[in-house]
């Protein structure tokens, strides 16, 4: 049914909520090197879900695959889960706000979000809904997740504001038709300007106002 008063808030996870996507790259580049022989797998994975990573670089490699599992759960295990800058009072007022429904819209399958939970478990509870890897068939920057979101939340993409940082989340909100706003937190703003709507350092000083004003 359509919800023609909510607004939906769509925010991907790992540099956005998180910063965690250094940590990534630093692990990604090195499993590029070990398995694969490149030197530059950390930026064609950002925004996929493992199951894409897999198919498309890992094809036939079973064994492979199930090292490099390993080594990730141990590494998400470990990772530090800190707030992108301001998130979470940006978060916070959106939560206050009853016009408004929150969503988390990310490729991290359910085992990477038990690591989130473990280290920070207030995060089940600042959002409306969790939607994960598990969710959707198609990876970004395939739109399906975010087109989820909205119809989870029923709005239409006019009323639906996704924030990304990556290149293949940035083509999936805009896809989807909705608000696109970038996070210059994984890549610069001149790379990700042609991507977005309008993009942003972090959250500190965004508001609900600055939000509903940017144009598409």
């Amino acid at each position: 049914m359509n919800n023609g008063n909510c607004i939906a808030a769509l925010f991907d996870l790992d540099g956005v909520i998180i910063d965690t996507e250094s940590q990534y790259s630093f692990l990604w580049h090195q499993l590029g090197v070990e398995y694969l022989g490149m030197d530059d797998l950390e930026i064609r994975v950002k925004g996929q879900t493992l199951t894409y990573i897999y198919n498309t670089f890992f094809a036939g490699m079973e064994r492979e695959q199930a090292e490099i599992t390993i080594k990730l759960d141990c590494f998400e295990e470990q990772m530090t889960y800190n707030y992108i800058p301001g998130a979470q009072e940006f978060l916070d007022e959106l939560r206050h706000n009853d016009l408004v429904k929150t969503a988390v819209v990310t490729s991290s399958n359910d085992k990477k979000m038990a690591s989130v939970y473990r280290a920070r478990p207030e995060i089940r509870t600042m959002f409306d809904r969790i939607l994960t890897a598990e969710m959707f068939a198609a990876s970004k920057p395939a739109p399906d997740c975010y087109l989820l979101g909205m119809e989870l939340f029923g709005v239409t993409p006019d009323r639906a504001y996704v924030f990304e940082d990556s290149f293949n989340g940035l083509k999936a909100g805009m896809a989807s038709g909705a608000t696109v706003i970038g996070l210059a937190t994984t890549n610069s703003h001149e790379a990700i300007v042609p991507l977005c709507h309008t993009s942003i350092d972090d959250f500190r000083g965004f508001t609900f106002d600055k939000m509903l004003a940017v144009k598409r």
